[in-house]
């Protein structure tokens, strides 16, 4: 069992956690990556270092951790009247977003730190979470609408691959078009 899955959620758990991520974060801001160390974050954090280890057990981890917490989207998805529109919106911000120098890092940090796949399926979650609310506005506004599994294996599985192994020529064409091919299968 992964140790992160142990953390109480509330009280000081939960300040603790907040204030190693919050140290994290500025830290690679300010030193870099090559920089980063478990007792620096400690220090900055106000914890010991065992504190760090216990909860995250190295730096990896830890590092795995923030990134899933940085990839969980801030916003439900923008509402532009119809489901065309909104899922291209969404594909071309995901897109914008995980094809970044800070969003591969994050994406590569988020599967390293965690060799059980917990962390990618979070972040499996989190893009499915945002895909069901756009299916949701679609649906009440009466407009055919595709499964949930259909927009991940469709747009974002060939969106994620193009961006972690074929990212030369990747642009928000690619996204439109996967949206497009999806909603109307006639229009390859």
């Amino acid at each position: 069992m992964s140790r992160k899955q142990m953390v109480r959620p509330g009280g000081r758990s939960a300040r603790v956690q907040a204030s190693v991520h919050t140290a994290v974060r500025e830290l690679l801001s300010e030193a870099g990556r090559d920089a980063l160390t478990v007792p620096l974050v400690a220090q900055r954090a106000g914890v010991t270092p065992s504190t760090i280890y216990r909860r995250w057990g190295d730096l990896q981890e830890l590092l795995s951790d923030v990134a899933v917490e940085r990839l969980r989207p801030d916003t439900a998805p923008e509402d532009c009247g119809d489901l065309l529109s909104d899922l291209t919106a969404w594909a071309e911000q995901f897109l914008d977003e995980m094809a970044s120098s800070s969003g591969r890092a994050y994406i590569r940090d988020a599967l390293l730190g965690d060799p059980d796949g917990g962390n990618a399926g979070q972040c499996s979650a989190y893009a499915a979470e945002q895909v069901d609310a756009i299916l949701a506005r679609a649906i009440a506004r009466e407009e055919k609408t595709p499964a949930v599994e259909a927009v991940m294996d469709r747009i974002v599985a060939p969106l994620m691959y193009r961006i972690l192994f074929r990212p030369a020529g990747l642009d928000t064409a690619y996204a439109r078009r996967l949206v497009a091919e999806l909603l109307d299968p006639g229009s390859a």
